[in-house]
């Protein structure tokens, strides 16, 4: 090994010792509490050419002292262009499908188009009513909206009274950076009068058949140098905004170990 691939494999060993676990944040805005995580599997890529891959990205919002928090307006992730995103072949599933409906019936209708599975809580304080947190599941599915990719994150409760929303993530895919897909929302005006949403942690991964083939929604590599085997990277970047001005972002880092 030269001593340059020396340099190399010593930098990344360190940085895997001192960043290889910061796969979560916290971060602390006045009272108010943002937690952040993301997850790569399997960490085990080839080095050269793409493999399946699922990507876990969630978050939780509270406060210091138990009051309620801002009601978050816009969310975007965006996920390192080693890892690709690519629905071709993937059904799409038209919005109308899956708003209103509960979860089995969204999944009844678009199940080929599923891309993504979930859960959600929501502070819910409707007017002449007691508050209270309602819990329930989030599907996400491949579609399409103005001619653009997207994914609809549809979520639905049935405590205390059935509701359904849906949350469109605009993609978005960029030449340049470390961040090659970007996934923005904004949440819908119903969602956001209805209740606060505080806590989603979402898996996004599909295999599936197309043209004789076997494809995936994810994939991704470990490009490591030869003779590193493992490697430190940013997997994921999440900016979120709320309606009282409020904004937070943090970087996720992740590692991946070279398939043999």
């Amino acid at each position: 090994m030269s001593r340059v691939a020396r340099l190399a494999a010593a930098g990344a060993l360190m940085a895997l010792a001192l960043v290889g676990m910061a796969r979560a944040d916290t971060q602390q805005i006045g009272n108010m509490i943002v937690h952040v995580t993301a997850k790569l599997a399997p960490k085990e890529l080839p080095r050269d050419g793409l493999s399946p891959i699922a990507v876990s990205v969630g978050w939780k919002i509270s406060s210091t002292d138990g009051t309620e928090t801002p009601t978050l307006k816009t969310v975007k992730i965006a996920i390192n262009r080693n890892g690709t995103l690519d629905p071709t072949g993937l059904p799409t599933c038209p919005y109308s499908q899956i708003q209103p409906a509960s979860t089995s019936r969204a999944l009844k209708n678009c199940r080929p188009s599923l891309v993504g599975t979930g859960n959600f809580s929501a502070h819910v304080g409707l007017e002449g009513q007691e508050n209270y947190i309602t819990h329930g599941r989030m599907v996400v599915f491949n579609s399409v909206k103005g001619g653009k990719p997207v994914l609809y994150g549809q979520i639905y409760t049935d405590f205390p009274f059935a509701a359904s929303f849906v949350i469109p993530f605009v993609v978005d895919h960029r030449k340049h950076g470390s961040f090659g897909t970007t996934l923005t929302a904004e949440l819908p005006g119903s969602l956001r009068d209805w209740g606060n949403l505080t806590e989603v942690n979402m898996r996004l991964s599909r295999n599936f058949s197309y043209r004789g083939g076997r494809r995936s929604f994810l994939t991704a590599a470990c490009p490591t140098p030869k003779g590193v085997a493992k490697a430190v990277f940013s997997l994921a970047k999440t900016s979120f905004a709320f309606d009282n001005g409020a904004k937070a972002s943090s970087t996720l880092s992740e590692t991946c170990k070279v398939r043999r």
